[in-house]
């Protein structure tokens, strides 16, 4: 049986993949941002907090190896439960961090337990979720996400005040990981609620249901999938690597730089969550530009905003009203990104050859989490080695050469208007 013979409501899904999404995003939203700020009370230098920022993002890179095995070993409700878990006993240790390297080991398993959930909810939708329904689940899965990083700020920044510390915002990420891994709990199983998942043919030549067997081709053999697409990994996937880059240095700068001119903790979570009002405002209209007009018109505008962002940025530090400034680039980089929304996925998806997608979705996938865990690390080596506008700058002239590399290579690997059509077949 598959999902084409039996009816399917997106409301049924909307409790089982997108609520537990919702509250995992608003736990990781309320102390991702505040991140620095807690490694710098705990002694940490500038770059020290932005080598701990960095944790998360390298946890994932690492987590995406072993997460496609996990998931197709366990189930995607299991593997959520556990990373839910996971997920608590890291936080606690972050609770209770005597020095920043505990902090950041902490941080690391988060990062680990992230990717984990991640992969089994883009499994869970492979599986339960028919071809018909699956582009708009996705996007509203994407958006999900995008609205948990607009709540948890606001959540943080009215803790804070109540408390007066950033301890309680790490009991929200707590509270919402129990509550995700209740949720999962309580539910009846997957097939009850949807009937049997959509079936694949494993390559032994067992049958086996499609999110299960897609994580588990996605996770074998990175390594030669890689090899195999290095021409498209190497030129467009660069391109990608720095889209992710640049998206990671958002998350990571602005709140050292709002820490290093003297911004508060509530007034950095209030910031920061207005971004994300921004950003989660446009995941939409980002699909349709994409759809309409073709890839270019938001990856061109996208980076070269992010660019130019980080850019502006580099040189509002001294300036008497560099508050206002932070706030203005703040918001310009959210409408940056949120241009950008779903970007990586779709031409994943235009680029992955329809016979067999999964080997080079986990190739590309790494490349743009390579990005994601490169970039952080090498803010905290400049900020160290010269200073965090120098590593704003730098991460303003990457955006602009990931721009450029996204305009020369998408007409060759993704040509036609909507950029759909497929280079590796």
């Amino acid at each position: 049986m598959t999902t084409a013979d039996r009816s399917f409501s997106l409301r049924g899904v909307a409790v089982t993949a997108f609520l537990p999404t919702l509250l995992f995003s608003i736990g990781e939203g309320s102390i991702i941002p505040l991140i620095p700020l807690v490694a710098h009370d705990l002694g940490a230098t500038l770059a020290i907090a932005g080598f701990i920022a960095a944790m998360v993002m390298l946890g994932e890179l690492i987590g995406d190896i072993p997460s496609g095995w996990v998931v197709s070993r366990f189930g995607e409700r299991n593997s959520m439960i556990a990373a839910s878990f996971l997920t608590i006993a890291a936080v606690l240790v972050c609770i209770a961090a005597p020095n920043p390297l505990v902090l950041g080991i902490g941080i690391f398993v988060v990062g680990i337990a992230t990717a984990v959930f991640a992969l089994a909810r883009h499994a869970f939708m492979t599986s339960y979720v028919p071809l018909p329904y699956r582009a708009r689940a996705l996007s509203t899965l994407g958006g999900i996400f995008r609205a948990g990083w607009f709540v948890g700020p606001f959540l943080a920044a009215g803790l804070i005040s109540l408390t007066g510390g950033t301890q309680a915002v790490f009991w929200v990420f707590i509270g919402c990981c129990l509550a995700a891994a209740v949720v999962l709990l309580l539910l009846p199983e997957p097939e009850r609620l949807f009937g049997a998942p959509e079936l694949a043919l494993a390559p032994d030549g067992t049958v086996k249901h499609a999110g299960a067997e897609f994580v588990a081709e996605e996770s074998q053999g990175l390594f030669r999938s890689i090899w195999m697409h290095r021409d498209v990994l190497l030129r467009l996937g660069t391109g990608a690597g720095l889209v992710g880059a640049l998206r990671a240095s958002r998350i990571v700068i602005l709140p050292l730089w709002a820490v290093s001119i003297g911004i508060d903790a509530p007034t950095i979570a209030l910031i920061i969550g207005a971004a994300g009002a921004l950003d989660f405002a446009l995941f939409y209209a980002s699909g349709q530009i994409m759809d309409r007009f073709g890839r270019m018109w938001t990856a061109l505008p996208s980076m070269i905003g992010l660019g130019l962002g980080h850019l502006v940025l580099a040189f509002t530090h001294n300036l008497p009203n560099n508050v206002a400034w932070f706030i203005g680039v703040a918001l310009f980089l959210a409408l940056a990104n949120g241009i950008g929304s779903g970007l990586l996925m779709t031409l994943g998806a235009d680029l992955a050859p329809p016979a067999a997608p999964a080997p080079f979705l986990g190739a590309w996938r790494f490349t743009g989490d390579l990005g994601s865990a490169t970039a952080p690390l090498a803010i905290a080596g400049m900020t160290a080695l010269g200073s965090l506008a120098l590593a704003s700058a730098t991460m303003g002239v990457v955006g602009l050469l990931g721009a450029a590399l996204l305009g020369r290579y998408l007409p060759r690997y993704a040509p036609g208007r909507g950029g759909s059509k497929s280079a590796i077949q």
